[in-house]
């Protein structure tokens, strides 16, 4: 099933970005490669609870398996060893991304309370963008009564644009709300 943000991107966004940076092919027009979810989890080094209930709310929102990253070597000041886990992310590509953005955006910003729209200042220089959540209970999968403690996330959406100005306009035109 072709995800509504698919389809738009291909019938309105693409000849819309084609116009306006004047591009001679078509597939010079920027896309959304991926989508990755990342969530460190310090603490999940002592406790292998906190490690599984973050996997299973990161799948909840995802649909998607995550994977549980470990340390590559070990680091005193933080009292981590070698081969620990400290995060878990999933990479999300295809219809499961758009179908993540279309929720992102219509059903987990709203939520926000006092949202003001994200920052336009999260772009690297390629127009790869990054946000960072505080916590899970926007996304409606999440139930309150099943979560131990909030946990934030951070949501990076890679781009094939050639710089920042190119991946802001892709990402307005999909229609996320950013700060005037």
């Amino acid at each position: 099933m072709t995800q509504r943000l698919s389809k738009l991107y291909f019938e309105q966004i693409s000849p819309k970005l084609m116009k306006k940076f004047s591009y001679k092919n078509i597939h010079e027009v920027p896309r959304i490669e991926k989508i990755v979810i990342n969530r460190g989890v310090g603490e999940a080094a002592q406790s292998n609870k906190v490690l599984e209930s973050s996997l299973k709310e990161l799948n909840l929102i995802s649909g998607q398996k995550g994977i549980i990253t470990r340390s590559k070597k070990a680091i005193a000041g933080f009292k981590i060893r070698q081969k620990v886990p400290v995060g878990v992310f999933v990479t999300l590509r295809g219809d499961r991304m758009y179908s993540f953005l279309d929720r992102l955006i219509n059903l987990a910003f709203p939520r926000i309370r006092d949202f003001q729209g994200i920052n336009t200042k999260s772009f690297d220089k390629y127009g790869n963008y990054s946000l960072g959540l505080e916590e899970q209970l926007m996304f409606p999968e999440i139930e309150y009564d099943k979560i131990d403690q909030l946990r934030g996330m951070d949501i990076s959406i890679v781009t094939t644009a050639q710089n920042s100005e190119e991946g802001l306009a892709l990402l307005q035109e999909f229609g996320l709300p950013f700060k005037a």
